[in-house]
């Protein structure tokens, strides 16, 4: 049973996992209410396309690949899996690991839409920066819930003596 059944069954509301506050959107796509906070996460501003018209709330520059990364995979779709990689571990350095950390932040307070202006809905930096998001907001609740098991066995032991 999924967890929007169970909470109507019970009458009780869940509050959306942080994965599912993270959207991926082209930046020639109409703007639309539930996109939230719109951040461009391009290194170049998209051509032809006006401030006004964009309706980008957050230019991260900083979160965007490498030049030499971005010609690589554009030049070579078949490129796909080792850009990935590569892009992760930029995201681990500065300036992306400050402007990853902000995002990830902002994730936690509200949805966001991750824009783009690449052709390749399929294989572009967004799409690589949202699994990498959700690998790291997974990765932290894991973090927490084994962290409050192993006080939870703490307390156990010491209420055993």
């Amino acid at each position: 049973m999924g967890r929007q059944q169970a909470s109507q069954r019970t009458g009780q509301r869940t509050k959306p996992r942080r994965a599912d506050r993270v959207a991926v959107k082209r930046v020639y796509a109409a703007h639309a209410a539930q996109d939230g906070t719109r951040i461009l996460v391009d290194r170049l501003w998209p051509r032809g396309l006006s401030k006004d018209k964009a309706k980008i709330d957050i230019w991260l520059k900083d979160i965007a690949p490498s030049d030499g990364l971005r010609r690589r995979v554009h030049g070579d779709p078949e490129a796909w899996a080792a850009f990935v990689l590569e892009y992760g571990r930029e995201l681990a350095r500065e300036p992306a690991a400050s402007a990853a950390r902000e995002l990830l932040e902002r994730i936690d307070r509200e949805p966001v839409t991750l824009i783009y202006a690449a052709r390749n809905e399929a294989q572009n930096n967004a799409v690589a920066l949202k699994d990498w998001l959700v690998g790291k907001l997974g990765a932290g609740a894991g973090r927490a819930r084994a962290a409050t098991a192993r006080a939870g066995g703490k307390k156990a032991k010491a209420a055993k003596r």
